[in-house]
């Protein structure tokens, strides 16, 4: 994780803004690079002398132990020196932010350069043998998962088709070659390989008992939020059931238990997220009421309960009485 840090001065009527990009395991040397690229070259266009000196040889020897990193910042200079004195520290900040674009690009997934699966397993994507016995949730999670690493690399659908094909092994692939070399070889697409993929791994019986889990999904004991979560989670197996903001309200509140129901059907809530809200509300409310119930249920008992001294009195007369 890159940690960000910048300081404001002034001198000689102008801003010098100064940043320091630091990293767990960076050395004093490459963050002063770092600082010198922005400030020094700055000051330099100026005519600004000052300490030039001591920055260069930081540079220079910064620049020779971290390679890597002078790469990713050496047309700093020109950028900075680009923007004239009456931009201010508005054009610094901006150069800065580009600077720090590449320097965080190059410690994640998306600043590494080579083949489109390695850069998706260094981003965690997993590899899949598709053993013949895989549980269909399994499969179904491998491809969500791999659909979002991609869509955060800014993936083409070329490149997922590619990626994801390149992250198959064993019975996975040979499954793979018979698909593409079937009677859809013509039109082998991205589209084609998660229909065919779902097919294959996650099945139509799978999708329809998910279904069905959904249209019998009651709220029960759980609470609001974890009746919110499986909601949220089975009702993609069941898009045309719920295919509107409005049915799907519906549906949620015709699940809800029906001391929170009474509360706040009166008025159909169309808007999902408000309807949700007004739930929780209604939880906390009646969550309130049981607590204060039972609060005056015990101190009732507490308050008819005869005292201890009463009792100590009813026992010494019965012992006191003649046989």
């Amino acid at each position: 994780m890159w940690h960000v840090g910048s300081g404001h001065n002034v001198s000689a009527g102008f801003g010098v803004l100064h940043l320091v990009v630091s990293e767990p395991g960076c050395n004093n040397s490459a963050v002063e690079w770092v600082a010198f690229q922005i400030s020094g070259p700055s000051l330099a266009a100026r005519g600004r002398g000052r300490g030039r000196g001591r920055g260069s040889a930081r540079a220079r020897s910064s620049s020779s132990e971290h390679m890597p990193a002078a790469d990713a910042l050496v047309p700093l200079a020109t950028e900075v020196e680009s923007h004239d004195r009456g931009a201010g520290d508005d054009a610094l900040s901006q150069a800065m932010l580009r600077v720090l674009e590449r320097v965080t690009g190059a410690s994640t997934g998306k600043g590494i350069q080579g083949s489109i699966s390695e850069r998706l397993r260094a981003n965690g994507a997993e590899i899949f043998k598709g053993v013949s016995d895989v549980a269909p949730n399994v499969a179904e999670y491998w491809l969500e998962a791999t659909k979002r690493i991609m869509d955060d690399l800014d993936c083409s659908v070329e490149q997922k088709l590619k990626g994801a094909v390149s992250l198959l092994r064993d019975e996975g692939y040979q499954w793979w070659l018979t698909v593409r070399e079937g009677p859809l070889a013509d039109r082998v697409t991205w589209e084609l390989f998660k229909t065919a993929f779902k097919g294959k791994y996650i099945g139509a019986s799978y999708v329809d008992a998910r279904r069905k889990e959904f249209l019998n999904l009651l709220q029960g004991g759980k609470t609001v939020a974890e009746y919110e979560a499986e909601f949220l989670k089975l009702s993609r197996y069941a898009v045309g059931i719920v295919a509107t903001e409005y049915k799907r309200s519906v549906h949620f509140e015709d699940g809800l238990t029906d001391d929170l129901r009474v509360l706040i059907a009166p008025q159909r809530e169309q808007d999902f997220a408000v309807l949700v809200e007004k739930a929780k509300i209604a939880e906390e409310v009646k969550r309130a009421e049981k607590q204060n119930r039972e609060k005056d249920q015990n101190r009732f008992w507490r308050d008819s309960r005869p005292s201890g001294g009463a009792n100590r009195n009813v026992k010494r007369a019965r012992v006191e009485e003649p046989v």
